[in-house]
């Protein structure tokens, strides 16, 4: 099954893909130089095909949990202060994922939202410590009955050039369904209340929709 935002690009590539093969059968005489190039054109495809799939995900529906948002790795875990929305001291938890993870972004709770940004920004490597302010992202800010407010951060990488982003204030989300997409490399940030239980360690491997981030 593959994500909604992939659709045009995968009938497009695949266009590409096909006439590519055909004209290099046509074209390309060496046997070996042939196979070379469509085995290539071939892996590209499959890539493709692998970063906009879209798996169902079974949540665990928990107003005291708080799923992980994407797929990837913990690679921040630190108290700061959020400077656009609390403008307080916040606990933040960073996903990152690879262009070989699943992109679709999905709801960490369910509740209402409060609040929804698009902000233009640069394109640093999504690790970098100033990518969370300075590069292209969205904020949004759920309301949720045991956590309070939580705001989580799609953050566009090195590679990201499109964040897709469906939530829309006083929306009411359930917790694991769709709320984006970012396409090609990125990151996602949690800034949760301080007294949160944290559920994760550093460089963790988590699953979106399923693998609990925290609990209240």
């Amino acid at each position: 099954m593959f994500h909604k935002e992939g659709h045009k690009i995968i009938v497009f590539t695949t266009a590409i893909i096909v006439t590519a093969i055909l004209l290099i059968d046509k074209f390309v005489t060496l046997s070996w130089l042939q196979m070379l190039l469509q085995i290539t054109f071939l892996v590209f495809f499959i890539l493709i095909l692998q970063f906009f799939r879209n798996p169902k995900r079974n949540t665990s529906f928990s107003d005291k949990h708080l799923v992980s948002p994407v797929d990837g790795k913990v690679v921040v875990i630190e108290e700061v202060e959020e400077t656009e929305y609390f403008k307080d001291k916040r606990l933040q938890v960073s996903v990152f994922m690879s262009p070989l993870n699943v992109h679709v972004t999905r709801y960490p709770l369910g509740g209402n939202v409060v609040y929804s940004k698009y902000h233009p920004g640069k394109y640093l490597v999504a690790w970098h410590p100033k990518s969370s302010t300075e590069n292209e992202r969205t904020t949004v800010v759920v309301e949720n009955i045991t956590f309070g407010k939580v705001l989580f951060r799609q953050i566009a990488g090195a590679l990201a050039k499109r964040i897709v982003n469906y939530s829309k204030e006083n929306d009411s989300v359930k917790q694991g369904a769709d709320q984006g997409f970012i396409k090609f490399g990125s990151r996602v940030d949690l800034f949760l209340p301080l007294d949160t239980k944290l559920k994760v360690v550093l460089n963790q491997k988590v699953k979106g929709g399923e693998s609990i981030i925290a609990e209240m």
